[in-house]
């Protein structure tokens, strides 16, 4: 079935709700109009998916396994890592049977539950952005009181309030989106659960739940945006009052991962936002597409961008995989001298 025959399908006009015995099933889109190319398209996705999921895991590999990278640091290295890692699982199922499998129907309760983790890791993403803004601005402003400030303790906490900040403030949004009823077209506009597409769909007054988004957007991103920029300003300035130039690059230097981290974060976010705002005369195959790539660009960029700005993380890499390599030789040696003796 197509996805302009499931547009125009004639859905039961009375209301569907939670109260029924049957569940509700939404329909995840595809790429309209390219139905015939959607298995070619789908295989660049694929290998998006791929880098996504193999570079954050080599980040948390190697900061997991290396001691000298068991630093304040590395640490909030690891958390943006393990949130790019969740972010990609969380979508990376129903885009890939759409593509793939058109298997498209999913029930209400899996939409939400989808919904709750791919915006709570959003958000997620950007506190830990701000906690790593957080570390840079002691790094250079506090250099003594570094490892003062930033203990393992402070860090675990920073870690355990942004969890608890993302559920709190995604716990009300969910439920309110089961009290919902639909009616007419139960066709999304994604292909995967997206809370401002899924609420359009209701019949019923959304108003509370589309309050209760944007405040769950002002309390995340829009509070982390501000911070990271305060950091920011006095990061330049403590930079600006050192003496010697060299020293101001170097330090300089500290922070370019964290703000091509940033970059990638914010700009897809904003550029995602002006095309659902201002390109309507865009095919809809285009959104589509920026939709699945703009929520690909951070879990793919930010371990290229770490492994290839960080030495440390770099050596690190290397090692590990030196090691392995030397211990896949050495099983091979002591399989040759097996075979040999016996």
């Amino acid at each position: 079935m197509t996805e302009t025959s499931l547009s125009s399908q004639s859905f039961p006009m009375s209301v569907l709700n939670n109260t029924n015995a049957q569940p509700l099933i939404f329909f995840l889109m595809g790429i309209p109009g390219l139905k015939a190319t959607q298995y070619w398209i789908s295989i660049p996705f694929c290998l998006l998916y791929v880098v996504a999921l193999s570079g954050n895991s080599m980040i948390l590999f190697v900061v997991l396994c290396e001691r000298s990278l068991h630093k304040p640091m590395y640490y909030f290295l690891s958390m943006l890592s393990a949130t790019d890692l969740s972010l990609s699982l969380c979508t990376l199922s129903t885009t890939l049977g759409v593509f793939w499998f058109e298997a498209r129907e999913i029930n209400l309760n899996a939409c939400i539950a989808q919904m709750f983790f791919l915006h709570g890791f959003t958000f997620m993403e950007s506190g830990v952005l701000l906690a790593m803004a957080f570390d840079r601005f002691v790094a250079i402003c506090y250099p003594l009181r570094y490892t003062t400030i930033l203990t393992n303790a402070r860090i675990a906490k920073i870690g355990m309030s942004m969890l608890i900040r993302n559920v709190a403030v995604m716990l009300p949004v969910m439920l309110f989106v089961k009290r919902l009823s639909f009616c007419s077209s139960m066709v999304l506009s994604h292909s995967y659960c997206y809370h401002v597409d899924l609420i359009q769909l209701s019949c019923t007054d959304n108003r509370i739940n589309s309050i209760l988004g944007l405040f769950a957007l002002l309390s995340t991103t829009g509070f982390d945006c501000p911070c990271i920029l305060l950091s920011y300003i006095l990061i330049i300035r403590s930079v600006l009052s050192i003496a010697s130039s060299e020293e101001r690059r170097k330090a300089f230097n500290t922070c370019t991962s964290h703000i091509s981290a940033i970059a990638i974060f914010y700009i897809p976010l904003i550029s995602l936002s002006l095309v659902h705002r201002y390109g309507h005369s865009a095919p809809p195959f285009v959104h589509i597409i920026m939709a699945n790539v703009f929520l690909l660009i951070p879990p793919v960029l930010n371990p290229i961008i770490y492994s290839v700005k960080t030495k440390q993380i770099q050596k690190a890499i290397i090692k590990v995989l030196i090691q392995k390599h030397s211990k896949s030789n050495h099983q091979l040696f002591l399989i040759r001298d097996k075979a040999i003796y016996e």
